[in-house]
C-alpha cells in the first residue's frame, strides 16, 4: 500500500490507485455475488453486456490492472450491474474517477480485434448489422414480388382466347306458301343452356331440364345456341334428329332459308 504524508499533520494518505483498487475489490465482489445467484456464466454476461470476457474477469477480480482508464472503469461496471437487474447509474457511482488525470486513450491490452473494440463501438457495430440484415431481407422480399409479378404476367400472356364454336349454316329449300319457311324442333336428352333467336329477335334464353321438347319458326332464319351440345337433338323443319354437338360443348346452329324455283 502506498502511503503519502501530509505536510500538515503528517498523516497517512491513501493514494487515489489504491482507493480505486479496494472499491473496485469490493464491487468486483458484490457483482460476483448477484451473477453467481442468478446462475449466470461470464459467457452468459458478455453476450448481456457487450463486454469482453477478460474485462468481466478483471471487474470481479479486482484487478485494476488489466482495466482501461477510470472513467471507463465505471462505464463498464455500470454496464454490469445493469445486466444483473442493478441500478448500474447508482451502483457505479462509488466508484472513483481523478477527472484530472483522465487519458482518453484507454489502457487496452493487446488482444485479438474483437476484443479491442470498446463497448460503444460494439453497439454501434450491433445496430449496423441490424440495418444490413434489414435491407438486405428487404431486397430479398422485393426481388421475389417482382419475379412473381412477372411469372404472372407470363402465364397470362399464355393463355389462349376461347375459341368461337363452330357455326352449322344449313340452308333449307322447299319453303312453304304459308309463310313458315324455317322449323326447328329440339329434344334435351340432358339439361342445357338454350338459346334461340327467331329473324334477330330472341325468343328463348335459359336452362331447359331433360326430355324437353320445343319447337321454334321464323320467315328468314333460326338460331339455336346450346351450352351442352351432346344432350340435345335437333331436328330442321321435321327432318330426323340429330345431336347438336359433342356433350359438354357450347355449340351454335344456324338455318337460312331460301328461295325455291
Amino acid at each position: 500500500m502506498k502511503w503519502q504524508k501530509s505536510k500538515d499533520d503528517n498523516q497517512p494518505i491513501v493514494s487515489a490507485d489504491q482507493l480505486r483498487a479496494e472499491k473496485l475489490a469490493e464491487l468486483g465482489g458484490q457483482l460476483w455475488v448477484k451473477r453467481t445467484e442468478q446462475n449466470l456464466s461470464l459467457d452468459e454476461m458478455v453476450v448481456l453486456t457487450m463486454i469482453p470476457r477478460r474485462l468481466l474477469q478483471a471487474i470481479e477480480e479486482g484487478n485494476l490492472d488489466d482495466l482501461p482508464e477510470p472513467i471507463y472503469i465505471r462505464g463498464l461496471i455500470r454496464q454490469f450491474a445493469d445486466a444483473l437487474g442493478l441500478d448500474g447509474a447508482e451502483f457505479a457511482q462509488t466508484f472513483p474517477v481523478d477527472s484530472n488525470r483522465v487519458n482518453l486513450t484507454p489502457g487496452w491490452k493487446p488482444t485479438p480485434f474483437g476484443q479491442l473494440l470498446r463497448p460503444f463501438h460494439l453497439y454501434v457495430l450491433y445496430i449496423a448489422l441490424i440495418v444490413c440484415s434489414v435491407s438486405g431481407l428487404s431486397q430479398l422480399l422485393n426481388n421475389a414480388a417482382i419475379e412473381a409479378n412477372n411469372s404472372q404476367s407470363t402465364e397470362k400472356a399464355q393463355i389462349k382466347p376461347k375459341q368461337t364454336p363452330t357455326v352449322q349454316i344449313q340452308p333449307v329449300s322447299n319453303i312453304s306458301s304459308n309463310g313458315q319457311a324455317v322449323q326447328i324442333g329440339v329434344t334435351l336428352k340432358e339439361k342445357s343452356w338454350i338459346r334461340v333467336v327467331a329473324d334477330g329477335k330472341t325468343e328463348f334464353e335459359g336452362e331447359l331440364p331433360e326430355g324437353t321438347q320445343r319447337t321454334w319458326k321464323a320467315q328468314d332464319q333460326l338460331t339455336v345456341k346450346a351450352g351442352n351440345a351432346g344432350g340435345v337433338l335437333v331436328s330442321v323443319n321435321k327432318e330426323e334428329a340429330k345431336p347438336m354437338g359433342d356433350p359438354g360443348k357450347v355449340k351454335e346452329v344456324i338455318v337460312a332459308a331460301k328461295a325455291g324455283t
